[in-house]
């Protein structure tokens, strides 16, 4: 698709199929104004050789959507087989024959205000995205530790998935940008790890996998799930525990994360390399799983054709 195309799109929104150009939500409505809204970001994987477009965990992705929901308190009209008709709509009236990645995002609209529960209006929105955007491209990323402090559950809980969390990460990915590394690792209150910008962290030692825990003010991420249940089919042993700081400089591995993120190897974090450099053995063995279950050879429950 090219540009002239993705500008022309069609998207969901609010109970229609409309051109991208045609979608409009209410600049004073508490979305715009505050960031009240929550979303998911979810990939579609194109498989040449069945001819087939698979969305990757779909159904986890929709419930998640629908718990940020009900922890933010806005009011969700849409059910979840409402939820999965409006993802497909929007999917199929494009016609793609290539690699998505696809935003669905429940926001409230009208004219209330940023203590309002609703009207709540929804809106999803695909866009032809080739596999490891030219972001992540690179061999391994160069990260550094970040001075921005990662939210926390007294303040908002990282188990939102809400635009207006972003915001901390966004700070955080800013600062690193500007000092010249790709993205950052952030810490939590407890001066533990947390996860980077956009994605969660593992660190890979004497063969075992170790990340931190729901508890380590991480979002409930998906791909995050995904790598725990591949590393379990390969004999990978996993610990789920907190991270101190120092571990990551003297791991023999580590990788990030995430649906846009999918798994990409640490080269360096502060400066310093990572042990094996970019892509270690596990992290090999484990994007090349990754790669065959977004294509529909993992478990069937994890893809949805359309």
């Amino acid at each position: 698709m090219n540009g002239n195309q993705q500008d022309n799109r069609f998207i969901w929104l609010s109970g229609a199929v409309v051109n991208v150009n045609d979608a409009k939500i209410n600049a004073l409505s508490p979305t715009a104004q505050f960031g009240l809204n929550v979303f998911e970001g979810i990939r579609c994987y194109w498989n040449e050789a069945q001819q087939t477009l698979y969305a990757f965990r779909l159904n986890d992705h929709l419930k998640r959507l629908q718990t940020s929901a009900e922890l933010l308190e806005i009011d969700n009209p849409y059910s979840m087989e409402d939820l999965r008709q409006a993802f497909e709509a929007a999917v199929r009236a494009n016609r793609y024959r290539e690699d998505i990645a696809v935003r669905q995002m429940l926001f409230v609209d009208g004219f209330s205000t940023w203590s309002s529960h609703g009207p709540a209006g929804m809106f999803v929105a695909p866009i032809a995205k080739k596999r490891l955007s030219a972001e992540y491209r690179k061999e391994g990323l160069r990260c550094r530790i970040s001075s921005v402090e990662r939210i926390h559950e007294k303040s908002m809980s990282p188990l939102i998935k809400c635009g207006a969390n972003y915001i901390n990460s966004r700070m955080a990915m800013l600062e690193a940008q500007k000092e010249g590394y790709d993205t950052a690792v952030m810490l939590n209150r407890k001066g533990t790890v947390a996860e980077a910008t956009g994605s969660c962290i593992f660190i890979v030692k004497d063969g075992r996998l170790i990340t931190p825990t729901l508890s380590d003010s991480i979002l409930a991420s998906i791909t995050r799930n995904t790598v725990i249940q591949m590393a379990g089919m390969l004999g990978i042993s996993v610990e789920e525990r907190s991270v101190r700081p120092e571990e990551l400089f003297t791991c023999d591995e580590a990788f990030l994360c995430g649906t846009a993120m999918e798994i990409k190897s640490i080269e360096s974090i502060d400066g310093q390399t990572v042990v094996n450099r970019a892509g270690g053995s596990v992290t090999r063995l484990l994007q090349k799983e990754y790669c065959r279950s977004v294509l529909g050879d993992g478990p069937p429950e994890w893809v949805t054709a359309l």
